[in-house]
């Protein structure tokens, strides 16, 4: 048996890249497992992100920094682990300190999908920093504006669903990134292969624009037995510490 201490408070995520000697801080991320509104129904692969997250002040994610971050990297150096690469931190907000739940040694889904784009430096350059452990020289730089992205799945998801499925609409597409996941070609047509089928994200000045950016985009787009949250990003607006 084993007994944990019991966290109430808001997850999210934060994450960094290291080349083993120093780290650069990615931009951080919340994240909906869910399948249904109001994180509800069995949990997924994600449902949607969001960053940055409004309650992640800039005291709380500077107590990221100094309790979690620096001691993770000290501690892999000091145990003579030599990782490079990406980590996740999965957190627990209790009360405006930060909690570790996980560790991953990777970024998320659908996490990325709002991490990259709100990276305005050369993403190639900062792999290129890991890859010659000179990542201390290398500059990033993050946008401030909002990402958003929503997933789109197949009904029955995360249980049983259909598979080959016509996908239209795509085209249509012009103010989001679509990252596909479920899909695949079958005699030149778009159709949906997985459970997680495709995740549309956008910008925006505030999380709102991006918000109504993405569901555009997301009624754009149809196929067979459709679904995604309405939700996502809705328990954000008024929680900002």
């Amino acid at each position: 048996m084993v007994i944990e201490e019991y966290l109430q408070g808001i997850e999210m995520s934060a994450f960094v890249i290291t080349d083993g000697i120093s780290y650069r801080i990615l931009p951080e991320a919340k994240d909906y497992k869910r399948i249904g509104e109001g994180d509800t129904g069995k949990n997924t692969g994600g449902m949607g992100a969001v960053s940055p997250v409004p309650f992640a002040s800039s005291s709380f994610l500077e107590k990221v920094e100094e309790r979690i971050i620096k001691p993770t990297i000290e501690g892999l150096k000091r145990e003579g682990i030599d990782y490079r690469g990406f980590i996740f931190f999965g957190l627990m907000n209790v009360r405006g300190d930060p909690y570790v739940i996980e560790y991953n040694a990777r970024l998320g889904d659908p996490e990325t999908e709002v991490i990259i784009p709100r990276i305005a430096s050369d993403l190639y350059d900062l792999l290129e920093g890991v890859a010659h452990r000179d990542l201390a020289s290398r500059e990033i730089k993050i946008v401030t504006d909002t990402a958003v992205t929503v997933m789109m799945v197949s009904g029955g998801y995360p249980d049983s669903y259909g598979k080959g499925f016509p996908v239209s609409g795509v085209e249509n597409v012009t103010e989001s990134i679509i990252f596909h996941a479920g899909t695949t070609m079958k005699d030149g047509r778009l159709v949906t292969s997985g459970g997680r089928v495709m995740a549309v994200t956008s910008m925006g000045s505030t999380m709102q624009e991006a918000l109504d950016k993405s569901y555009s985009s997301v009624r754009e787009i149809s196929f067979n037995d459709m679904s995604y949250r309405r939700d996502i990003g809705s328990d954000l607006k008024n929680h900002i510490i």
